[in-house]
């Protein structure tokens, strides 16, 4: 272990002189104190260390302490339901210890190492172990169950193997021997350095959805497991509250919640939400699935840049037990403007708007953790990133918003006149995209049938032609437009207050599952074709609007429960009828 001592300070960057004792991204202790810092530049005069917590009251001759390792996290049970700062350090443990403010230097282990847990063993004495393979199993939460993982840079046989039983985090259960003869024994944990990618058997397809209950989203620009998706907008849009919905509804089996440079006032929101809601597929608290990384914008700045590596760090962990995540990073925006104000102590030359230059690829970094995978175990595993964006003054040509879109497949832009009107989500039906529709067709064809996809096509089209012909009714107004096009603007009205809005307070309309989606889709197209045929028989279109019908479907999404789906049937019937007896 060396030592060395301080010979500048610059907020959290600290430079060592006349040292070559240290390693790039070496983790170092700073100060008496021990603040956990990171080795980023060296050269033949000075090391230039970044330190994760705030350096108030550090000084010259205070001293270094290399620890002869990366940047890391402890990996091991415990994980969900826990609540972390950016370099992994719980806080709930932190809070009993020294009450509600983090003390600088504060050493508390990641994981509870006191904690008994119920260890069943998955191998016996003899058998050949690579890495990655599944060597034990425990119970971390009522829904989900941990798999003890053999190190990825390990493999050998096991020579010994403990009885099933009550083990603490850091107790040996094996002992594996490699072919070296070197022994090594397996414990309920193991760290990861935070900047590293951990290795997978192979890369799949991205072809299977990510349901999340959110119509606009599974409908018209949906998301993969294991895609990318970005959520740009400005303040007040919505971003916090779509990553809300998509932590609580989607179908992934675990969330890790990356709260990164957010207001503490929203990350507490997250905290009570979460502990009361009932996660509807287990009906247990969502708690039991769900990891929260909080970075707050009041935290340091440096720590705010680890904590997405934290977060993906984590979710590649339980992928690799074979299990589907997702991770919410909110906001991206905020931890490129970390990068940008450790780049400028550091004297670096900035590129556009003050940010550093290889702010693209750490971008791009990041957003290649995610996939769908075959981890080491054979298991099937996911990590879904999507990461919100808040460009100032929703200006989507600001660098952090356009190095993200060459990196995402998704991209859900939110509107802020849209915000302005009450319409959530909020996201903008033109500016908006999804790459996924070639990978994902063949599986809404199959769940869904041939009918859901051209359903979605028709959807969009309308939408398209509504924008167009918005622009004429701006310049000249709408009762210059003939009956089929005015029929346009109504039917993309229903399908815009219908379908595309949704109440996230509505106990039948803050997840609506696919089936449903589909069937809404269906009875507005039905209606659309039906009032398209009485206005081709030179039946005024006012005729079509008194009966109400429009305005009944707007509504249908509160009327019809979720498990009462026959009941569309009688709104077809009901449209037939009416529009029957005009056509008469």
């Amino acid at each position: 272990m060396n030592q060395n001592i301080i010979y500048g300070i610059n907020g959290p960057v600290v430079t060592v002189k006349d040292t070559d004792s240290f390693e790039m991204m070496e983790m170092v202790h700073v100060g008496v104190q021990n603040l956990v810092g990171e080795v980023i530049g060296i050269t033949d005069r000075l090391t230039t260390i970044q330190v994760y917590e705030e350096t108030t009251g550090l000084k010259p001759g205070d001293p270094v302490t290399g620890t002869g390792a990366p940047m890391n996290v402890l990996l091991g049970p415990g994980i969900i339901d826990n609540i972390f700062d950016g370099i992994e350090r719980p806080l709930k443990a932190i809070e009993e210890q020294a009450g509600a403010f983090i003390n600088r230097g504060a050493s508390v282990n990641s994981l509870d190492t006191e904690r008994y847990w119920n260890v069943t063993m998955k191998i016996k004495a003899g058998d050949k172990l690579e890495g990655g393979q599944i060597y034990a199993t425990l119970p971390e939460t009522p829904i989900i169950e941990h798999r003890l993982m053999l190190h990825p840079d390990l493999s050998g046989v096991v020579t010994e193997v403990k009885p099933d039983g009550d083990y603490k985090l850091f107790d040996t259960v094996a002992v594996i021997e490699d072919d070296l003869g070197e022994k090594h024994e397996l414990k309920l944990c193991q760290q990861w350095p935070i900047r590293t990618a951990r290795p997978v058997k192979d890369r799949l397809t991205p072809s299977i959805p990510l349901i999340t209950g959110q119509r606009i989203m599974d409908t018209l620009f949906p998301i993969a497991k294991g895609g990318t998706a970005a959520i740009p907008g400005g303040f007040g849009t919505g971003k916090t509250m779509n990553q809300h919905q998509l932590a609580k509804w989607c179908d992934a089996d675990i969330i890790i919640y990356v709260g990164c440079g957010e207001r503490g006032n929203e990350m507490s929101q997250v905290l009570e939400e979460f502990s009361e809601l009932i996660d509807p597929k287990s009906k247990r608290p969502m708690t039991d699935r769900t990891v929260l990384i909080a970075n707050t914008s009041n935290m340091p700045v440096a720590a705010r840049e680890a904590s997405i590596y934290t977060g993906i760090t984590l979710a590649e962990y339980y992928r690799d037990m074979g299990y589907h995540v997702a991770m919410m990073a909110d906001s991206t925006s905020r931890w490129a403007e970390a990068l940008r104000e450790i780049s400028g102590r550091l004297e670096e030359m900035p590129a556009e708007e003050g940010f550093p230059a290889y702010l693209p690829s750490r971008l791009a970094e990041f957003y290649e953790r995610g996939g769908r995978v075959n981890a080491l175990c054979s298991d099937e595993g996911s990590v879904t990133l999507i990461g919100a964006v808040s460009p100032q003054g929703s200006d989507f040509s600001e660098p952090v918003t356009q190095n993200t879109k060459r990196f995402t497949r998704v991209f859900w832009a939110l509107d802020k006149a849209l915000a302005y009107a009450r319409h959530y989500p909020a996201i903008n039906w033109i500016d908006s995209y999804s790459e996924y529709f070639n990978d994902l067709d063949p599986w809404f064809r199959e769940h869904l049938g041939d009918d859901f996809v051209d359903y979605r096509n028709r959807i969009s089209a309308l939408l398209q032609e509504e924008s167009s012909l918005m622009e004429i009714v701006k310049l000249i107004g709408s009762d210059v437009l003939p009956d089929d096009q005015k029929l346009v603007i109504e039917t993309a009205r229903a399908i815009r207050v219908g379908f595309l809005q949704q109440n996230a307070f509505h106990a039948e309309d803050t997840y609506v599952p696919l089936e449903k989606q589909k069937l809404m889709m269906k009875v507005i197209l039905h209606l659309h074709a039906k009032a398209k045929e009485v206005v081709a028989r030179e039946i005024p279109l006012s005729k079509v609007l008194e009966l109400g019908l429009f305005d009944k479907l707007t509504k249908m999404k509160y009327d019809i429960p979720n498990d009462r789906l026959e009941m569309f049937d009688q709104y077809i019937e009901e449209i037939d009828t009416k529009l029957g007896e005009l056509l008469k």
